[in-house]
């Protein structure tokens, strides 16, 4: 019976590594493959893959007591935890290094704590099941559940490559007791995790006494590798159910791209190298198994065939890795080149403060001078000119074009009670200006907190606008940062305080006097005035209707109230004429006033305080702050040398990689 198509591995290739009384693995070894794994084995020691850099890695998975671990350690010729239930209850990375000077092996077990402190415990071959599971139950407990905390074991050992294997816990549906309800989704969760990266090798443990299409693990295998090109299935207890074995591999029913390799475990004490001959006599004497081509069985062929699979996927993922490098080099160089050099001088600590005042003095004046938005072109919030100009517009709205007037009362009534009340010993008919001052005060007072509304409006936007901008030009000097938010303060109370001066004084002098140079409010007044006749007429003659319409801004009115206070109403008149002439103006200036104020102490702020005050705060008595300045902040300090770490690493990524493609050429 000829292979399967997809069968990488010869006859030949089977008696080559039989000779070779070392471990499965190293018996596949040779000096082609041995670069790039070693490669491989020198990034991952180099921690690469904590950036994000995904590597290489023969993941172990299959369902529970499918014989995963018995796999590994024929592999590796290391004995595992084995038994009943769940044996593997958090990944296991086991790290084989090859060691030319080690007369006997050197195994260690490394783990984080509950403390998250790095353990490392020495142990032996004897002693590494019982050093697994002690080390187990202080990650995952005592108990059975499982953790996604890894276990690493490292085999220094002569004649094992440099080659790393994950075993995974065994999926199970059914929680045993001590176990959570939702076992099965926590050990999903960790397969997943570890076999979905593209640079993965998926070793699909089978036993061969279940139906393949059933498994579990076949399942979770597709769903992230449905072409399975980066899948192999090892089919393991191949002596207890030899019927039928040949047809499931050849059929592949369940689209293994890598194809089947089909083994007979360690059983009881024997040695690896009893187990490794009772396998060769069985698939070559067994009626059945026997039938089943010598290239896809056997744990040597299952080693020669995962190193050659790893090294084609190192050859196919190499050009990304090293883009991948290149581009977190690139990334991490820039960050940390853009970071503040560290100060060591008080010059230095001022030239620098300086720098960050003038650049924040260019970017305000931008935002809130100019009104140039080039740097936040999308950020409308700071697009500073425009939002005071839109405050000011609302502002304007809310003042009231036409002189407020009491709601629901009389025409004229207000005027009438007025002149009433101011009465006293002197010509008739003669205009009271105390009289207007008392209506206009009135008027005044009403929508005298309006520009205070706005003043403070705008000085609360400039305000956040100065304090984001600063900060964010002294982010590398966190030193700067109490100083700078605190100078704000400042300067927003003290101008705040300044513009409630300026509007209480604008409020005073229209409270003041009753003047403009206006010449719109001489024609508005003629203009009134012109009607004079029509509403005298109407208030005089009862026998008119009571409504008299006059032309302008009163329009058609009630007079029949006024005919009792015939000898007032037309002062009365005359007076709501005047004040609504005058109004326009007493608007035009407090709106005028508001805003040309405001822009005027805008441009103050930002071209002349605000740098004196964050130097005042920043400073400090005794030039305390420039010494603090010097004291680079615990953050930055971490960052510049996590930084620098991650370069370092990167670099020597950078150098292995590029000598095994230097090499690789070579070899080509």
């Amino acid at each position: 019976m000829s292979p399967p198509k997809h069968e990488m591995a010869s006859s030949k290739v089977v008696a080559d590594v039989g000779r070779d009384g070392t471990t499965a693995l190293a018996a596949s070894y040779n000096d082609r493959i041995r670069p790039l794994l070693d490669a491989v084995d020198c990034l991952r020691h180099l921690k690469v893959t904590q950036e994000g850099i995904q590597l290489p890695t023969i993941v172990v998975v299959g369902d529970q007591s499918s014989g995963k671990s018995s796999v590994l350690e024929s592999l590796a010729g290391i004995s595992l935890p084995r038994g009943q239930g769940i044996c593997t209850r958090v990944p296991l990375v086991m790290r084989l290094q090859h060691d030319p000077a080690a007369a006997v092996p050197l195994i260690q077990l490394q783990y984080y704590n509950q403390e998250k402190k790095l353990v490392t415990v020495d142990t032996t071959e004897a002693g590494v099941t019982a050093a697994i599971r002690s080390a187990t139950d202080v990650i995952a407990g005592s108990g059975k559940g499982i953790s996604n905390t890894p276990l690493t074991l490292v085999v220094r050992k002569r004649g094992v490559p440099d080659l790393t294997m994950v075993d995974l816990p065994g999926i199970t549906r059914v929680p045993v007791h001590g176990q959570p309800e939702n076992i099965y989704e926590q050990i999903s969760d960790i397969i997943t995790e570890y076999i979905t990266p593209k640079e993965s090798i998926i070793l699909n443990v089978l036993s061969a006494t279940v139906d393949f299409p059933t498994c579990e693990s076949i399942r979770m295998s597709q769903r992230v590798d449905p072409t399975g090109e980066r899948t192999l299935a090892v089919v393991t207890k191949a002596d207890t159910a030899p019927e039928g074995l040949l047809e499931k591999v050849t059929a592949d029913d369940v689209n293994i791209g890598l194809g089947y390799v089909c083994v007979r475990n360690r059983v009881g004490d024997e040695s690896y190298e009893q187990a490794r001959k009772e396998e060769a006599r069985l698939f070559g004497s067994h009626p059945l198994l026997s039938k089943i081509d010598k290239s896809i069985v056997g744990v040597p062929v299952l080693a020669q065939r995962l190193t050659q699979i790893q090294a084609s996927i190192v050859t196919r993922c190499l050009p990304e890795i090293v883009e991948k490098i290149n581009d977190k080099l690139r990334k991490y160089t820039s960050e940390l080149d853009d970071m503040p050099r560290s100060l060591s001088t008080a010059a230095d600590a001022v030239r620098v403060l300086f720098h960050i005042l003038k650049q924040a003095r260019e970017t305000l004046e931008k935002i809130l001078v100019r009104g140039e938005f080039d740097d936040f072109p999308d950020d409308r919030r700071l697009h500073g000119t425009a939002r005071v100009a839109e405050m000011l517009q609302k502002y304007a709205a809310k003042l009231p074009a036409k002189c407020p007037t009491v709601a629901n009362e009389l025409f004229l009534m207000e005027e009438v009670q007025v002149l009433e009340e101011t009465k006293g010993i002197r010509l008739p008919n003669f205009p009271l200006r105390s009289a207007f001052l008392t209506i206009l005060g009135r008027k005044i007072n009403i929508v005298s907190p309006l520009p205070h509304e706005f003043v403070s409006e705008v000085w609360a936007y400039v305000e956040s606008v100065a304090t984001e901008v600063l900060l964010k030009r002294c982010e590398n000097y966190p030193q700067l940062h109490s100083a700078a938010w605190r100078a704000v303060q400042s300067l927003m109370e003290k101008t705040r305080g300044r513009s409630a001066e300026f509007v209480g004084e604008m409020i005073e002098m229209e409270l003041a006097a009753d003047y403009t140079s206006n010449p719109d409010y001489v024609k508005s007044c003629c203009e009134m005035e012109q009607q004079l006749d029509v509403f005298t007429e109407a208030v005089k003659d009862a026998t008119k209707p009571p409504e008299a319409n006059v032309r302008g801004e009163v329009g058609e009115v009630d007079v029949a109230h006024l005919r009792q206070h015939r000898e007032v109403a037309e002062q009365a008149f005359e007076m709501r004429v005047r004040l609504a002439s005058y109004w326009r103006s007493v608007v035009l200036r407090i709106v005028d006033g508001a805003a040309l104020h405001v822009q005027r102490s805008i441009r103050r702020v930002v071209e002349r305080e605000l740098e004196a005050e964050v130097v005042r705060e920043a400073v400090g008595r005794a030039a305390a702050g420039i010494d603090r300045m010097l004291e680079e902040g615990p953050a930055t300090a971490a960052k510049r040398e996590r930084l620098k770490k991650r370069i370092e690493l990167l670099r020597q990524s950078k150098d292995v990689v590029a000598n095994i493609t230097e090499r690789i050429a070579i070899d080509i």
